[in-house]
């Protein structure tokens, strides 16, 4: 796991070893998309800020859930005021698909906390020395967990969260290479059986990450 420390929240987004990101959520299921994760034991809600009324996606999600039931967070993050709208929402972590100090300096302002996106061990540094919890390595797809193991190797204290491309296929092999938790969007987030109501199939797929996943971490 490396040698950092584990904030509170922190913890509750390895406890799921998923970030679900809800890109393109629509506010008639996103309530029942987020319970059937759960049920699958993913307890960790990326809202992207570039959904359609994404503040109040996040309101309502984190407002269904007690603290110990689930994180929500917000994800696509790229300036300042879309972070600082997405605390006051009730987002309890911050993702952008790059580095920028605003987004940072916000979130630790309010004791949020935030993952920059990163590629490079000089801006996997960059973003953690400004004050980054953690780090989205991103595109995972791009690079594969070799090139996370490799990054890791002289950076063990930064938790890092690979996203993009990660599905069941290869998620265990992102978790050897030493990722905290991985964020997964379309593997986990089946559009056809939400647009079918088939809510148990996106259980299923949760409860299947969840055990690849816990069986990698073993």
């Amino acid at each position: 796991m490396g040698v950092f420390d584990v904030h509170e929240d922190m913890q509750r987004l390895i406890d799921s070893g998923v970030v679900a990101v809800m890109r393109g959520a629509d506010a008639d299921t996103i309530i029942e998309v987020a319970d059937a994760l759960n049920d699958g034991g993913v307890t960790a809600y990326e809202i992207t800020a570039d959904n359609p009324n994404a503040m109040d996606l996040i309101s309502e999600v984190s407002a269904s859930f007690s603290d110990d039931e689930a994180i929500v967070g917000a994800g696509t993050v790229l300036d300042e005021p879309t972070a600082t709208s997405a605390i006051q929402a009730g987002a309890e972590f911050v993702v952008g698909p790059n580095f920028d100090e605003g987004v940072v300096e916000a979130c630790n302002r309010y004791g949020t906390l935030v993952a920059p996106g990163i590629v490079t061990p000089t801006e996997a540094v960059n973003a953690y020395s400004a004050g980054a919890d953690f780090v989205k390595v991103f595109p995972a797809s791009s690079f594969g967990p070799g090139h996370l193991k490799s990054i890791r190797g002289p950076l063990p204290q930064i938790p890092m969260m690979p996203t993009g491309g990660i599905g069941l296929d290869n998620v265990a092999d992102y978790i050897e290479a030493g990722a905290i938790v991985v964020g997964a969007g379309g593997a986990i987030m089946d559009d056809e059986a939400i647009a079918n109501g088939d809510f148990e199939t996106i259980t299923e797929t949760a409860r299947e990450f969840s055990k690849i996943i816990e069986d990698a971490r073993a």
